[in-house]
């Protein structure tokens, strides 16, 4: 299975997930295509960027011959004014609503971090901000050459943030108008990372818990604690910590992609990694600023759920209905152990192997159809081998052979129940068939 696994040690934000992303396929052909999309004014550039001596990408989007910038604080943080600072504050990237309009008069020698969301219109002396609503979005995206699947992945994103804000707000959705979140370089690294992900085409998309950072951030509201309302509110039940480092890690574009993407949130799996990419914020911090991805094979390794109960009361006809039930809404596994019970009552130990995205179905099943009162319920960790399944025309009809591979072995098996049917219509057993099945390929070279 085709596996990308994302590294949040130090957050998340739409240019770090993009530049670790473009490293994992064809970085020059992908910068292209964005830059093919003719968004006003924009230009993605593919800069390589040094974080604690690590090389990687940095993705800017230049709008205007200008990258966009915003303010992060952090009370452990004061900038003299030989830095070029006046305010006990420095420049830390992060994407903000905002829902009136002012003026940005002041003039800072900003330090860039993770990604820039302030959307200043640098064709006005004063740099009015520009207000862009969810159906603003929804125009601007649908006006993309690119895939259906991706244009939808993106609206999907946005209308996260939507959500987030409107809750931070207290507004309704349709009232919601984006400031630096909505502006067409956040709409960039959205769309970018939306087309990565399509071009990467893994099976499943694990992360680590998520780096959130501390402190507070400057955005056209005020001062924010960190994680904002956005962000805290995008990655409820997502497993978080704050991190070492002073600042925001992990934006509320960074949130809203983690969480539409991600599978499961967890250690790197055991995988066989095939590449690794490394996006990089700006700002530099004793940890390498980063997230780092890697993509490659699982081998089959997967987590399943067994749902156990103990059954002393219950007919065989309803222990095998229940089972019929089970497989046929999508079991792996379900298989009876006898055990001898509490007053020596004879039972069984009646057990249910699912995928984890099942579980509840399948306890609901068991409920309905066995008498048990509570089941229990383990998380395994599952190896298995690949399979594969193809038709072999054979004098005696088709039959179809299955191949399994994975840790160093290799197995191939004829289909029982196509053997069967053969020695039924033949009158000969079914290893007679497999025999001439087996002959008749080998001199064929395809077994």
């Amino acid at each position: 299975m085709k596996v990308l696994y994302l590294e949040c040690n130090m957050g998340a934000a739409g240019d770090m997930l993009m530049g670790a992303l473009s490293e994992l396929v064809d970085q020059q052909a992908f910068v292209q295509q964005m830059n093919s999309l003719n968004i006003p004014g924009v230009e993605v550039k593919a800069d390589e960027s040094f974080k604690c001596g690590i090389k990687g990408t940095h993705m800017s989007v230049v709008i205007n011959g200008e990258e966009e910038i915003s303010d992060d604080l952090s009370h452990e943080h004061h900038h003299d004014h030989d830095h070029g600072h006046t305010h006990d504050y420095d420049h830390h990237d992060h994407e903000h609503m905002h829902e009136h309009h002012h003026d940005h008069e002041e003039e800072h020698d900003h330090e860039h971090d993770h990604d820039h969301h302030h959307d200043h219109d640098h064709n006005h002396e004063h740099g009015h901000h520009h207000h862009t609503s969810l159906a603003d979005v929804e125009r601007i995206v649908n006006g993309f050459s690119v895939s259906d699947k991706v244009k939808k992945d993106v609206l999907a994103v946005y209308s996260l943030i939507a959500e987030a804000e409107s809750n931070a707000h207290g507004r309704p959705v349709e009232e919601i108008h984006f400031h630096e979140v909505g502006s067409l370089d956040a709409i960039t690294d959205v769309t970018g990372v939306c087309v990565l992900m399509d071009m990467i085409g893994a099976d499943k998309v694990i992360a680590s818990p998520v780096a959130l950072g501390s402190g507070f951030v400057r955005c056209a509201h005020g001062v924010l604690p960190v994680p904002t309302p956005a962000t805290a509110y995008i990655l409820k039940g997502v497993p978080t910590y704050a991190g070492r480092e002073k600042g925001e890690l992990c934006t509320p574009t960074g949130a809203a992609l983690l969480k539409y993407f991600v599978n499961s949130f967890e250690t790197m799996p055991v995988m066989a990694v095939e590449k690794t990419g490394y996006g990089m914020g700006m700002k530099d911090f004793a940890t390498a600023n980063c997230v780092r991805a890697f993509v490659g094979e699982t081998q089959g390794q997967s987590r399943i759920k067994e749902l156990v109960c103990n059954l002393d009361d219950e007919s065989p006809e309803a222990i095998g209905f229940a089972m019929d039930e089970l497989f046929a809404a999508g079991a792996l596994d379900v298989y009876i152990t006898p055990v001898h019970m509490k007053k020596n009552r004879p039972g069984v130990v009646f057990t249910c192997m699912c995928r984890e995205a099942d579980a509840d179905r399948m306890m609901e099943l068991m409920f309905r159809h066995l008498t048990t009162l509570g089941i229990r319920e383990y998380t395994c960790e599952r190896h298995g081998m690949r399979r594969t399944e193809t038709v072999l025309e054979t004098s005696f009809g088709p039959v179809r052979l299955k191949r399994s591979e994975g840790f160093g072995t290799v197995r191939e098996k004829l289909e029982y129940e196509d053997l069967a049917k053969i020695a039924r219509e033949t009158g000969r057993s079914i290893e007679d068939i497999r025999a001439a099945v087996t002959e008749e390929y080998r001199k064929k070279g395809d077994l």
